[in-house]
């Protein structure tokens, strides 16, 4: 199937390894142009050699980006500077950012509440509303965050993702029937158990079945391309049918 993405500028936080680096190399391989954004230089550096590889027509103009986008003014830093480098504007932005810890919801403080609200929330609205004035310029525009099938299903001892992320899609839901008539879509992406660093961290999937990244990446790569520009305010599950809630 043909995306649409050759020429298109993609932003991809969280993108140095898991879904976010499986997600880059995706939207690299239908012809995005990426800039990636994660925190640690070393891993992020390794992310962006895996994606000028895999790009479709040999692309070197990949844009790596270390910083911390829960820092006050980054997200809207990074944006512009990612905005810069494509030349027009950011077309897509993927949002994402690893988990917060374990916790019962009785066992969480204040401050681990804020933590996760700026990372798993507060981060991914202000990456997509820095973007959002171009795209609306350009009439098109594709906003994709990465979140949880734990919006849908809250998971056990997980608080701290359950709520920030759950939030966020209340945001998305609402805020993509505000940008439809500009072309812009808001759609959340939200995997279950796969094959990443931070599910082995967890402890594993205890048996179940787990997911391949990169066929995530490849979901995420559609909802962001053309032939889904009918596909708004929508919280995919990518989790194997492990969601077991009607709605």
């Amino acid at each position: 199937m043909e995306l649409g993405l050759a020429g298109r500028g993609a932003l991809v936080t969280g993108a140095s390894k898991g879904l976010g680096l499986a997600t880059a190399l995706a939207l690299a391989r239908d012809g995005a142009t990426l800039a990636i954004v994660a925190r640690t230089a070393d891993t992020l550096e390794q992310a962006r050699q895996a994606v000028v590889a895999a790009s479709a027509g040999d692309r070197n103009d990949v844009l790596a980006i270390a910083t911390d986008v829960t820092a006050p003014g980054e997200a809207e830093r990074v944006v512009a500077e990612a905005g810069a480098h494509f030349g027009g504007g950011i077309d897509i932005v993927v949002p994402n950012a690893g988990g917060p810890s374990p916790g019962g919801a009785w066992d969480v403080d204040d401050d681990q509440l804020r933590a996760a609200f700026e990372a798993n929330c507060l981060a991914s609205i202000r990456l997509a509303r820095a973007a959002l004035p171009k795209m609306k310029q350009n009439q098109w525009g594709r906003i994709c965050c990465i979140t949880s099938a734990s919006v849908k299903q809250p998971l056990p001892y997980l608080s701290l993702s359950n709520v920030a992320r759950t939030a966020l899609w209340a945001w998305a839901k609402t805020a993509a029937s505000d940008v439809a008539a500009f072309g812009v879509t808001v759609n959340l992406a939200c995997p279950g158990l796969h094959d990443t660093d931070r599910m082995r961290a967890l402890g594993g999937s205890g048996g179940a079945p787990m997911g391949d990244p990169a066929n995530f990446g490849k979901v995420v790569a559609f909802l962001c391309s053309e032939p889904a520009a009918f596909v708004n305010g929508v919280a995919l599950q990518i989790d194997g049918g492990a969601t077991l809630g009607l709605l």
